[in-house]
């Protein structure tokens, strides 16, 4: 990878990857026990994958529901822990299976370590694709 491994730059070619629809690239930029916590997810939907296998089981399907087209608003903020980053960010695009817009905000925490996602809690709102056909996340809805 030629994205420099600083917490800030990492995530920003994440989001390039996502946009780019390269999942697996984006899945090597996990440490191999990385943790993807969903504080808000709704019953029946993951709150917690371990493990970079995990992550990308979940993540395997995700352009097929979801068309990210851009990230309009990215905010990353340093905390006191250099590893560690806190995002505020806006992604828009289109549901795949309705073709219904897609416009999503987040606040993500991500920790990184030795240039490798070790703990991502994604805090977005599930109430936006709660009702539509995108069963993106594994549930068994």
């Amino acid at each position: 990878m030629s994205a420099s491994t600083a917490p800030a730059d990492l995530y920003r070619h994440g989001l390039r990857l996502l946009l780019d629809k390269d999942i697996p690239a984006w899945v090597d930029l996990w440490d191999e026990n990385g943790i993807f916590e969903f504080p808000f997810a709704p019953e029946d939907w993951p709150k917690r994958l371990e493990g970079k296998a995990a992550v990308a089981d979940y993540m395997r399907g995700y352009p097929d529901h979801i068309d990210l087209h851009d990230f309009p608003y990215v905010e990353i903020h340093q905390t006191t822990a250099p590893e560690t980053i806190v995002v505020e960010m806006r992604g828009v695009g289109r549901l795949v299976d309705t073709d219904n817009p897609f416009d999503m905000s987040y606040i993500a925490v991500v920790t990184i370590k030795n240039g490798l996602i070790t703990r991502y809690r994604d805090y977005w709102n599930p109430l936006a694709v709660q009702n539509t056909a995108a069963d993106f996340a594994g549930s068994n809805r």
